[in-house]
């Protein structure tokens, strides 16, 4: 593979999500009112006091997992886009003319997903646990974040989950012709990930670095499946015959 062929698909996808205002409110919006509002619901709503400083730090250490759904999330949003606005605007058979290989293609196209997602999660990430910090650190005595939790969740669990949501995306696009069913179904694979937030957020399933490392692994084998799905799914000939 030559990755520099595939950095060119990733630059021009780049250069089409920045006209599209939808992609750009996602990527800074959603990780902002996350990284803002859940602290703020939990810190400020409450009086001083109120929240034992043992259930204050794990509620919030909970409330980070949201991450994880959001790394899954946007590419959901940006994958229709790269994947469908080529089928509609009629823009992808010519890209296949050129002489960059299948693989080459789909990297570069995965990455123009990845990229702009996981930067979003991980500036939300950051500024949450920094907000999280400021707010509690006087009620909690020292400063909570980062731990091993925020650790596997931005630098493990969210890649992994990310790297699922596109792969998911591009067998989505495949089977759908306009962007807002491709990113309706894209984000079906939220799902189980909200259910392990909304565990979390009851009790019944234990946010520690533990579980988290086995959610990451249940990721990493779903994204080694869908890998090779995608990558059979992103043929010529197929994209040619069967994505109209």
């Amino acid at each position: 593979m030559r990755f520099g062929q595939a950095w060119i698909v990733t630059m021009k996808d780049f250069g089409v999500f920045r006209r599209k205002r939808y992609i750009l409110y996602s990527l800074v919006a959603l990780p902002l009112i996350l990284a803002i509002f859940l602290p703020a619901s939990i810190v400020l709503t409450a009086s001083p006091g109120a929240i034992p400083p043992s259930v204050l730090s794990s509620l919030l250490g909970t409330e980070l997992v949201i991450f994880i759904v959001l790394a899954a999330m946007l590419p959901s949003v940006i994958g229709a886009y790269s994947f469908i606005g080529e089928k509609v605007e009629k823009s992808l058979e010519p890209l296949l003319a050129t002489p960059t290989t299948d693989s080459e293609l789909l990297f570069g196209k995965s990455l123009a997903a990845f990229l702009p997602s996981m930067g979003a999660t991980l500036a939300g990430g950051v500024l949450f646990m920094a907000l999280v910090d400021g707010l509690t650190r006087g009620q909690l005595g020292y400063s909570l974040f980062p731990n091993w939790n925020a650790a596997v969740i931005l630098l493990l669990a969210a890649p992994l989950a990310c790297v699922l949501s596109v792969e998911f995306s591009v067998i989505v696009s495949s089977r759908v012709n306009d962007i807002r069913s491709a990113q309706q179904l894209g984000s079906l694979i939220i799902l189980p990930l909200v259910a392990i937030f909304a565990l979390g957020e009851t009790a019944a399933f234990a946010i520690d670095p533990y579980h988290l490392l086995i959610v990451s692994g249940i990721l990493l084998v779903a994204d080694v499946a869908l890998f090779f799905v995608s990558m059979a799914t992103f043929q010529r000939e197929e994209i040619l015959t069967r994505w109209k």
